[in-house]
């Protein structure tokens, strides 16, 4: 399922979700972090594993989303818990059309994951006092 995926990690923070995509064969990853010290170290370690498909964005999550045109096969939401960002973020990306047909979308929360149309639950489980999910998106499915 990743192999040639173009993924998203929109909370990137330490980038290993989108590390371990490129290292599983991702086409491309765009790690988006609004702290510039993190981007820059995002980059820093990028370089040093050698990651010729990938891509940094300092900038706020939702200011992205909102900015952007880009489509993705799977994107990695890891949100800071106690802004309650998952269900916005969730939102955005099916309404500005940031999905491609039958997208993955993994999400972690310190609450239990609920989704509406069009996500639908494929797995979940929680380890400690985190709660995480994988989700598909039935956007564009008809069109296939």
């Amino acid at each position: 399922m990743i192999a040639g995926a173009k993924c998203l990690d929109l909370y990137a923070g330490s980038g290993v979700l989108g590390f371990e995509a490129l290292s599983r064969g991702a086409a491309s990853v765009t790690m988006v972090e609004q702290n510039k010290e993190a981007a820059a170290m995002l980059d820093l370690r990028a370089q040093e594993l050698g990651a010729i498909e990938h891509h940094v964005v300092c900038d706020d999550a939702m200011d992205y989303l909102g900015a952007s045109t880009e489509r993705f096969d799977i994107v990695f939401l890891d949100p800071p818990f106690a802004k309650n960002l998952l269900q916005k973020a969730c939102e955005v990306l099916r309404n500005k059309g940031h999905l491609r047909p039958g997208a993955r979308v993994y999400v972690e929360d310190n609450n239990e994951i609920a989704v509406a149309a069009p996500y639908t639950i494929l797995k979940q489980a929680r380890a400690g006092k985190v709660y995480y999910a994988l989700l598909e998106s039935s956007l564009g499915r008809e069109t296939q």
